[in-house]
């Protein structure tokens, strides 16, 4: 018999008697009859700051349905929000909702977002193309070269990276244009998901690599502490990078770009406004610096949806 995930009244009064005698919530949800998982997710958002309450958790409940039980209509002001971040910043529906909340704003769910920018797509309009993956789902390529001497694997970095509780650990990787014209090389910091990034004037040179990033994190030398890599060639210098920058240089294992899964990930957002197939040459320094400061100030989910500029510079 299939149990029903929904509480009574009277079945938050039994929790709440059980757990005073000192029942588990196994053995409260045995004796209720429900799930395990029930009771664990009741406890959980039907608790006050004084623990668990029957009368407050089913008001609690009672206030949760009526809230969701309100349809969220999709305004004239609501659909002007959503345009404005869709089409001026590049949102996506998750972002546009979770900045909304944020804020205390009136709006629908990212769902709703998805089936209206659908709904423009098969009428012919273009919104779809200010999503990232504009609809689709796509493969993207993962692999690395060894040949680097002197390369330290990703092993021997230190625990407090993986983390993430430090500022200061960096992620690098570089973006390359159509037929290896031009280059770009990014660098994401962990805590904060802040971006920089740089055209490569000798595409990818390993020394012309070195010297630009060495010149782009300097004036943060401080809260420079690790930088992680793949395996490509064109961090031959790291150790001349490391050197400079008083860091520690490690590289993933080849064919292991989730070990850096970040900085894909961002680079995954840089792309949105340098599609692949495209030459880097054809975008100038000025381009690339914009496409930074709009990335650094979407809100991410990760975040709480606050900004990656902001904690950046307020780690700072």
């Amino acid at each position: 018999m299939k149990k029903k995930n929904q509480l009574t009244r009277e079945q938050r009064y039994q929790i709440s008697a059980l757990r005073q005698a000192g029942h588990s919530q196994k053995e409260i949800a045995e004796i209720i009859c429900k799930d395990k998982s029930v009771i664990s997710r009741e406890l959980k958002r039907n608790s006050g700051k004084h623990g668990y309450h029957p009368a407050l958790a089913q008001e609690m409940a009672d206030e949760r349905k009526e809230r969701f039980r309100r349809p969220r209509k999709f305004t004239d002001a609501v659909r002007k929000r959503v345009l404005r971040d869709l089409c001026e910043e590049q949102y996506s529906p998750e972002q546009i909702v979770g900045l909304a909340r944020r804020e205390g704003r009136e709006m629908v769910s990212h769902t709703r977002i998805y089936q209206f920018v659908r709904e423009d797509k098969e009428n012919g309009g273009t919104l779809y193309l200010n999503l990232r993956h504009r609809l689709k789902h796509r493969k993207r390529p993962v692999g690395g070269r060894c040949g680097i001497k002197g390369r330290v694997s990703i092993e021997e970095r230190p625990a407090v990276v993986d983390a993430r509780s430090r500022f200061g650990d960096w992620e690098i990787d570089t973006i390359v244009g159509k037929d290896n014209k031009g280059a770009i090389v990014t660098l994401t910091e962990r805590k904060t998901g802040y971006l920089m990034m740089a055209k490569l004037p000798q595409g990818k040179n390993a020394k012309g690599l070195a010297g630009t990033v060495i010149r782009m994190l300097t004036p943060y030398k401080r809260h420079v502490h690790t930088i992680t890599s793949d395996n490509g060639t064109e961090f031959a210098e790291h150790e001349l990078i490391a050197k400079k920058l008083e860091a520690q240089f490690f590289f993933c294992h080849p064919y292991s770009s989730w070990e850096r899964g970040l900085n894909e990930h961002t680079n995954g957002l840089v792309r949105q406004y340098i599609p692949k197939g495209e030459p880097i040459d054809n975008y100038d320094r000025l381009y690339i610096r914009n496409v930074q400061y709009k990335i650094n100030k979407r809100p991410r989910e990760k975040l709480g949806f606050d900004c990656p500029k902001r904690l950046f510079f307020a780690y700072l």
